[in-house]
């Protein structure tokens, strides 16, 4: 943990832990000026973990170095600091003077992905005692600009960014840039933030791949036509995961590069995707189609739209990110899902809460954090989320 030295600028290091020394306090003949002086330098370390050296102390409590080398070593002998190495020290209690960090949240949308990366938000920030201020962007990209505004009015100490629109991601970062607030923008880049997310490529990739391989097994290969359910709104970085589920999918099943594909807009909510695939069925031949859809509301839609034509066994549906209801739908005996690739928005809290203290803290952070990605298949779906199985029971007993 890299320690915090002395810097030709103080005002990097007062921040606003200790504003006022004790020399400059009215002294009280009750009172104990060792023990005000020791309470000073506690006072000093400003979060959890921090290690300040000695002369960091020494400018946060504004006291002499022979003081402040004599109050920390009395400290460390009272098990309150802890030496570090060298002259470095570093808190065995939480700080004594700092107010809970206030992290904003604009979340996507009233959306179960959304939903889930919420409850791990609230969950972790009250582990950590982080104060947690939500705004709902609605799916919409006026909201999201309005949101971000009152954040800022809401004087948040850094913004974790959930909106889709790629093309509106400049004007909300320049809103947070004005105010110097810092942003961790989830699963949509927006300049100069730091990004937390879908590596898209790489869940395509696995998706496809499985694709080709359930084609090759199933079909002998034989398959006749490519769906690719886009999300063009979300922009280039989501559009990467369309890439991604093609060249895997040709990986498995190289015949795959002679395919006729027909790429449709996955916009909407569940009934919009499936009215565009109805209305495609209607004038599409009957053939052995495989489909590569960019979330799991186009990949139930996808399965729905064929059955109701009759068609269920002439296709084979991948989707992206494992909702809920994917995973219910991978349970039913002779579903035409193959399989969906998880995303796991309910850990994102996790990962998001503590790396946004580091943000806060000064702390070395990458710029870009990727989360794991994991096939779901009907093989192992009660494997990987038994829990769901057993509230289907709790349900069923009720």
């Amino acid at each position: 943990m890299a320690s915090l030295q002395v810097l030709h600028e103080t005002k990097a290091l007062t921040g606003d832990a200790v504003t006022l020394t004790v020399s400059e306090r009215k002294g009280d003949r009750n009172e104990s000026q060792t023990v005000l002086r020791a309470c000073a330098v506690l006072k000093a370390f400003q979060y959890p973990g921090e290690e300040l050296s000695l002369g960091a102390v020494m400018v946060r409590t504004g006291l002499p170095k022979t003081t402040v080398f004599r109050l920390l070593r009395t400290l460390v002998h009272g098990g309150l600091v802890e030496r570090s190495h060298g002259s470095v020290y570093r808190s065995r209690i939480g700080p004594l003077d700092r107010r809970p960090f206030r992290i904003g949240f604009a979340a996507q949308g009233d959306f179960e992905f959304s939903n889930e990366v919420l409850k791990g938000l609230e969950k972790a920030a009250a582990r950590e005692h982080v104060q947690l201020i939500t705004v709902d962007n609605r799916y919409s990209a006026r909201e999201a600009v309005r949101n971000a505004e009152i954040l800022i009015k809401e004087n948040v100490d850094l913004v974790l960014e959930f909106q889709t629109y790629e093309r509106i991601a400049p004007m909300v970062a320049s809103k947070f840039v004005e105010s110097n607030t810092p942003v961790i923008a989830i699963e949509i880049p927006h300049p100069g933030a730091n990004f937390f997310g879908a590596n898209n490529y790489k869940a395509g990739l696995i998706g496809g791949k499985a694709l080709g391989r359930w084609a090759r097994e199933a079909w002998g290969g034989n398959a006749e036509r490519i769906v690719l359910l886009e999300l063009p709104i979300a922009g280039s970085l989501v559009e990467l995961r369309g890439t991604g589920m093609i060249d895997g999918l040709r990986a498995e099943l190289p015949q795959a590069a002679n395919l006729p594909m027909i790429r449709l807009n996955g916009r909407g909510d569940y009934e919009e995707v499936l009215d565009v695939l109805r209305q495609y069925l209607r004038r599409a031949p009957a053939r052995r189609t495989l489909v590569c859809a960019v979330n799991d509301i186009c990949a139930l839609a996808a399965v729905r739209a064929f059955e109701d034509a009759g068609r269920s066994e002439q296709v084979a549906v991948m989707g992206q990110n494992a909702t809920s209801d994917a995973r219910a739908e991978l349970r039913r005996p002779g579903t035409r899902l193959v399989g969906s690739v998880a995303y796991f928005p309910e850990r994102y809290g996790d990962e998001l809460i503590p790396l946004a203290l580091s943000i806060l803290r000064k702390k070395p952070v990458p710029s870009t954090v990727f989360i794991k990605h994991q096939l779901i298949t009907p093989r192992n779906v009660d494997l990987v989320y038994p829990l769901d199985v057993n509230s289907a029971r709790s349900v069923m007993l009720q």
